[in-house]
């Protein structure tokens, strides 16, 4: 095998492998919050969640926890979550749960009452005269980390000197921009603690070549062949066809028609399976206008018809309810393709009126273990999107349903498996998991190591 040196996205059309180090070593782990989440731009929480001024959540990402506010003039600021005194964490996450979430008017540490306004600025010092002078307001203030916005999302980064937002997240944010995720809401959200290492977690949904071995059951509507493209620090996929004759916008898609002899009843079948066993990745009007095809169309409608009336019948659906539906061309939902890896711990699988989103994280500095989440995000009429809070919820079918507990069902084996004495390194799809390969070839970059090397 040959080391390819600055691999660059066009190399990982060639078979390539990496290492198991990213997964399991401990040395690694400790390393990724100087090397990784203390240089890069992640999602911390939603606009939704800090409405008014006052209103506050925490991000918690390995030793590190961000104090994320609603400011007095409406302005969205970001903190280390320590108070300068002493290094207590000034809020405190309850146990058991996803960060901590509130409104108050100001932070009062625990410890000695030193006290701060939205701003970050310290208002009460007790016998501050004691320090002889000695402190400033630039000892005193809260450490601020950068923070943005896009897509309806929070982003923090805490590397004072990083690159703007909107240039990190290119060109993800041109291609999304169009399904406007700033209108929509959250509609669940979940979590659950893996014995397994963050990215493990992550690369469970990050192509869909796993679904005949791991989603049997949904082969009856696809074959699931899928591209799988490199985008900067970003990567997208998207289902094609083995026998590109019969290639078309209705089998390609996200919202393509399915397999079968009469679409109608294919479509109808897929969106019914996919709302009951997925829970999103759909919604409940496009699965209702799914129903309705077989009797609002003759059987033996082409598929492209098919797919064209549902969205149709769908769009009138949510424009009774007052709910728009975004302008997205023919051109623009196939450059998005299925779904998206944004750098470095975020899944997006979009559509019009709907995305279902996943986030893994480092639990500590335990490269064993991991907090995955699992959210859908959809669109409301004004003001009633439904109220939600994070979900401790096990690892099981019940809470999570078929699809998504079948994919968890891979993550601790293959935690295991890569300790194994026999295994020899990675050999991810060339054609249908180069997000995957992206994902590595990005951080061996950050962290100096993992590099891939070719299979020749």
């Amino acid at each position: 095998m040959n080391k390819i040196g600055n691999i660059q996205a066009d190399d990982l059309a060639a078979p390539v492998t990496f290492p198991v180090d990213a997964y399991v070593s401990r040395t690694y782990a400790e390393a990724e919050g100087d090397r990784l989440w203390s240089k890069i731009w992640q999602h911390a929480g939603r606009i939704e969640e800090i409405p008014e001024a006052g209103n506050f959540i925490t991000y918690e990402i390995g030793n590190d926890s961000i104090l994320i506010v609603r400011t007095a003039d409406k302005c969205i600021k970001a903190y280390h979550n320590v108070c300068p005194h002493r290094g207590r964490r000034l809020v405190d996450v309850p146990r058991g749960k996803n960060g901590a979430c509130g409104k108050a008017p100001r932070f009062v540490c625990g410890f000695h009452a030193w006290t701060f306004d939205l701003d970050g600025e310290a208002t009460h010092i007790l016998d501050k005269a004691d320090w002889q002078g000695a402190l400033t307001g630039e000892r005193t203030c809260l450490s601020e980390v950068k923070v943005g916005e896009w897509g309806g999302w929070i982003w923090i980064n805490m590397d004072p000197d990083c690159m703007p937002l909107r240039d990190y997240l290119e060109p993800a944010a041109t291609l999304l921009d169009p399904f406007e995720f700033a209108k929509m809401r959250y509609r669940f959200r979940q979590w659950v603690v893996f014995d397994c290492n963050w990215k493990v977690a992550l690369e469970a949904f990050m192509e869909p070549y796993h679904v005949a071995g791991t989603h049997p059951q949904l082969t009856k509507y696809g074959d699931f062949y899928a591209w799988s493209a490199a985008q900067g620090l970003h990567g997208n996929d998207g289902y094609d066809a083995r026998d590109k004759s019969g290639d078309s916008a209705a089998t390609t898609t996200v919202h393509r028609t399915g397999k079968g002899a009469d679409a109608r009843l294919t479509m109808a079948q897929m969106q019914k399976e996919f709302w009951e066993t997925v829970g999103a990745s759909t919604t409940q009007i496009l699965v209702d206008a799914a129903a309705r095809l077989p009797d609002e169309l003759p059987e033996g409608t082409p598929a492209h018809e098919v797919h064209h009336h549902w969205l149709e019948s769908a769009k009138a659906d949510y424009a009774a309810l007052g709910i728009a539906w975004p302008e997205i061309s023919d051109e623009q939902m196939a450059k998005a393709g299925l779904a998206w890896h944004l750098f470095p711990n975020m899944g997006i699988l979009q559509g019009p009126v709907f995305a279902l989103c996943y986030r893994t994280r480092p639990y500590g500095t335990d490269p064993d273990k991991c907090i995955y989440e699992a959210y859908a995000i959809e669109r409301y009429p004004d003001g009633k999107a439904p109220v939600t809070e994070w979900v401790y919820a096990e690892a099981t079918e019940a809470n999570w349903r078929k699809v998504i507990a079948q994919d968890f069902s891979n993550m601790e084996a293959v935690q295991k498996g890569l300790k194994s004495r026999g295994f020899r390194g990675n050999l991810p799809n060339p054609y249908q998991e180069r997000k995957v390969t992206n994902l590595h070839r990005n951080l061996a970059r950050y962290m100096g190591q993992g590099g891939l090397r070719s299979l020749d």
